[in-house]
């Protein structure tokens, strides 16, 4: 392997290299850099995201310019503002020993009277988004008539979010550049299109197979029902607690809705999608790259240009349209030589997704089961221990209450204490958990092993919650608008109990079951029973015996209760059981 003294870099760049600690150069870099230095060629480098490609291009970019001039030399375009930043602020750390440097960033959502003056004090290089160039174009604020060098980053991402039109412009407008760089992860024909238009006899060097998956990210699929798949999520995000993630959705309305139910039941969790703001978008990962937000929910078209180091997993809520994608969301982890998981929730009928994708990564996705209420609890223990032991105290700030905390233990047990500990921290998840349904469905015939869907003929697992919890049914489900969380959401809501009050809560199309504490029943019943919902009677009866193979006592030949012939139920709405909204009239 060689060394980035033997690249034929300038000094001043060596130097910023070795403080950064930089050893050896990767594979993108060791094959790019030497072609680029030479000036006058035209280049197209295709390697995943997360290989080192902004040095690839950015060393060589600054070696050549000619900081004596305080002209735009060299032009860099990429898709998004986050990534255009990115660009300027390793720019910024390459040249921090090269006098008179000057690299300006130009992007849509900020002030442009601000990069107007930027640009005024000459930078050598711009690093631009291509929107918001154009208009600097319009406005005569930016000349290229200088420019000698283009780099299109994310070339194939450019070209998805639509702005061919803009590239044509742009490249149409430096008439004077002396080489082209074109830097993308894919090759599609639109990418092959502008090296042909643009480009003369490329110098084409390909990094590893095109589509492969980096060999440090563990693939994984979890086959369910759709229906329980907010409840899967959870639970993986609670299996692993040091987990540091993006969770994609295909849609915006999706990742929101998403969000707001996990923030309803405390997760730390922030959406990224195109209705936010430049400003609200700025906050979101400003949270999320300084590692307070745990989890951040996003659209494809939103995460582009985001490279955030230390992201452990990925979890494709809904598979991507298509299938090249899946290698764009899964880079998102393992950068830097680190590992990294990819997670798929899936339904019977994406299976055939699956094995196109693994045909497409080269690479092979595993089935892996949705860990149980006894697996996540143990988990979550272990990591608060593990908190505890590895927790720093400042002697200094807490010595002046040993002597309290002393007399105040002093009749505790270690044991004791111990327990009282884990109590205070773990009760209501413990009893979350408590009866937690078998969410995984087997490879062949669709048969659910658990219940987290009611109704289609789906087998069914049995209650377990004792002697401790009364078991009730109501005449509400899916088909009334609600879905597992929002349901639990309107009963707590408008009984006024708390979720540890709570054990299983099945939900199914038009009728749900819940365990209550013995003695909370009856405040179920007089808060819904009679009730009136859009119009229609609420229902709610105590049941007997479990929903497990004869299924409930009452109701029909099957055991289950009788339809309740319910006509003109509004469809699904993320807005049921919303603390700012009462969904039905009480009978006073």
């Amino acid at each position: 392997m060689s060394s980035f003294e033997s690249l034929g870099l300038r000094p001043e760049l060596l130097s910023a290299i070795n403080e950064l600690g930089f050893t050896a150069p990767t594979p993108i870099q060791e094959q790019a850099i030497p072609v680029l230095l030479s000036g006058t060629k035209d280049f197209v480098g295709l390697a995943q995201t997360g290989t080192g490609k902004t040095a690839a291009f950015g060393l060589p970019a600054v070696h050549l310019i000619d900081e004596s001039k305080r002209e735009v030399q060299v032009l860099v375009l990429s898709p998004t503002r986050e990534l255009c930043l990115q660009i300027t602020a390793d720019l910024k750390t390459f040249s921090k020993n090269v006098r008179g440097f000057n690299v300006t960033a130009v992007y849509g959502g900020s002030s442009i009277q601000q990069q107007i003056r930027e640009l005024k004090g000459g930078p050598q290089i711009v690093a631009a988004t291509p929107g918001r160039l154009i208009d600097l174009i319009d406005r005569k604020a930016i000349q290229l008539s200088t420019v000698k060098y283009v780099v299109l980053d994310e070339a194939d991402e450019m070209l998805n979010m639509g702005f061919r039109d803009d590239l044509d412009y742009i490249l149409q407008n430096t008439t004077s550049r002396e080489a082209t760089w074109l830097f993308s992860a894919t090759m599609p024909q639109g990418v092959r299109q502008i090296a042909s238009n643009y480009m003369t006899n490329p110098a084409e060097i390909s990094v590893g197979q095109r589509n492969a998956s980096a060999a440090n990210i563990s693939h994984q699929y979890f086959q369910l029902n759709a229906s329980s798949k907010f409840e899967a999520l959870k639970r993986l995000v609670d299996y692993n607690p040091g987990m540091y993630g993006i969770i994609f959705t295909r849609t915006k309305a999706e990742a929101q809705d998403t969000t707001e139910r996990l923030l309803r039941e405390g997760y730390d969790i922030e959406a990224l999608h195109g209705d936010l703001s430049q400003q609200q978008r700025d906050k979101v990962m400003a949270r999320f790259r300084e590692k307070t937000l745990q989890l951040l929910i996003a659209t494809d078209v939103a995460a582009r240009g985001i490279d955030v180091t230390g992201i452990t997993h990925v979890i494709n809520y809904t598979l991507p349209d298509d299938p090249e994608v899946y290698t764009h969301r899964a880079g998102r982890t393992a950068r830097a030589g680190k590992s990294g998981i990819c997670m798929s929730l899936v339904t019977s009928r994406e299976m055939s997704r699956i094995r196109q994708i693994e045909k497409m990564i080269k690479a092979p996705i595993e089935r892996a089961d949705i860990p149980d209420g006894h697996d996540v609890t143990e988990k979550q223990f272990i990591h608060f221990l593990d908190k505890i032991v590895n927790a720093e105290v400042n002697a200094v700030d807490y010595e002046r209450f040993l002597p309290m905390i002393e007399e105040k233990f002093s009749e505790i047990s270690k044991e004791d204490l111990v327990k009282k500990i884990a109590s205070l921290e773990f009760e209501r998840f413990l009893k979350y958990y408590r009866n937690a349904t078998n969410l995984n469905i087997q490879d062949k015939g669709g048969k659910v092993r658990g219940m987290d869907s009611v109704g289609g003929g789906e087998e069914r697992q049995s209650y377990g919650g004792g002697s401790n919890y009364t078991k009730l049914f109501i005449n509400l489900g899916i088909k009334d608008g609600f879905y597992k969380a929002s349901f639990l959401q309107f009963i707590l809501d408008n009984s006024g109990l708390k979720k540890a009050d709570l054990g299983r809560v099945d939900i199914g199309e038009t009728r749900s079951y819940l365990e209550v504490e013995n003695g909370l029943d009856k405040k179920i019943s007089e808060t819904f029973d009679g009730a009136q919902f859009h119009g229609r009677r609420i229902r709610v009866e105590q049941t007997t015996g479990n929903a497990g193979g004869g299924g409930y006592a009452r109701g029909g030949r099957d055991g289950r209760p009788p339809r309740h012939g319910v006509s003109n139920v509004p469809q699904h709405s993320s807005e049921h059981g919303r603390r700012d909204r009462k969904p039905y009239r009480s009978r006073s």
